[in-house]
């Protein structure tokens, strides 16, 4: 439990099928508690510019922003593997993204940068993991393309949209990506991805089948303000401290009790 937590200790958690329990932080007060409680990852999630910040959207988020959030949760915690979200707009050329995930690791203290995209972010993913810049990442439901996507919708329903999530999860895979997350899409399409890929990869909305899990904290904690995902759970129901209530979700995780049926999509 003491031993810390590495890419190579994650891929050794899908291969023998334990799940990876992860958790969004961004302070060193939640990083030290989400320690405390098991977590295996805190991903440092442009989500901030929501829950902290108080924005409609991730959009607003700077790099250096992130940078702060993700120092300080270095300064938390030293057992988990962290991983920084790249802001939107942060990754539109392979050197502006080498150039932002080079502060993020250097100044922030990140272990793994994340970025959102498929097919267009291949020769992104290449250029960083080709120059020791670790990469997980992101499909499904894209926040930072919300106004693109036209609202918060499940991602891959249809076959074509299914079968292109697919093919940009091994292209990602091939380009280096050493982990994936998939956010709101179907359960089958979720279980699939997992049985291709060989890297870890972490759900959130995307049912039980994923090798790991994500939620936002203040989700966890039940203090996300206004309409709450039906993904999600609000573990501080049945504790008795905010300790307790991260432990909870990370003993479901690792259990496999979270997510249920009802919490993910068909």
């Amino acid at each position: 439990m003491n031993e810390k937590v590495t890419i190579a200790t994650l891929g050794r958690m899908k291969e023998q099928g334990e799940k990876i329990a992860v958790i969004t932080a961004y302070d060193a007060g939640f990083a030290r508690l989400c320690e405390a409680a098991g977590a295996d990852v805190i991903l440092v999630g442009d989500s901030l510019g929501m829950v902290v910040q108080g924005h409609e959207s991730t959009l607003p988020v700077s790099v250096a922003e992130m940078v702060y959030h993700s120092a300080m949760v270095k300064r938390g915690c030293s057992r988990p593997f962290i991983i920084a979200d790249m802001p939107f707009m942060s990754h539109g050329t392979p050197a502006q993204a080498l150039d932002s995930a080079g502060r993020l690791m250097k100044e922030g203290g990140a272990h793994m940068v994340k970025i959102e995209g498929g097919e267009p972010q291949v020769e992104t993913v290449r250029h960083l993991t080709r120059r020791a810049v670790p990469v997980c990442a992101h499909l499904g439901l894209l926040p930072q393309s919300i106004h693109q996507l036209g609202g918060y919708k499940v991602q891959g329903r249809e076959p074509h949209s299914a079968e292109a999530i697919l093919k940009d999860a091994c292209q990602l895979e091939e380009a280096g990506a050493q982990m994936l997350v998939l956010e709101c899409v179907p359960e089958l399409l979720a279980r699939e991805i997992s049985a291709t890929v060989s890297i870890p990869v972490i759900g959130i909305g995307a049912g039980p089948g994923c090798d790991g899990q994500v939620l936002v904290l203040h989700d966890i904690l039940g203090i996300t303000p206004g309409r709450t995902p039906s993904f999600s759970q609000d573990f501080m129901q049945e504790a008795g401290s905010i300790e307790g209530a991260i432990r909870a979700y990370v003993d479901a995780v690792h259990q496999g009790r979270f997510p249920t049926a009802e919490q993910s999509f068909q």
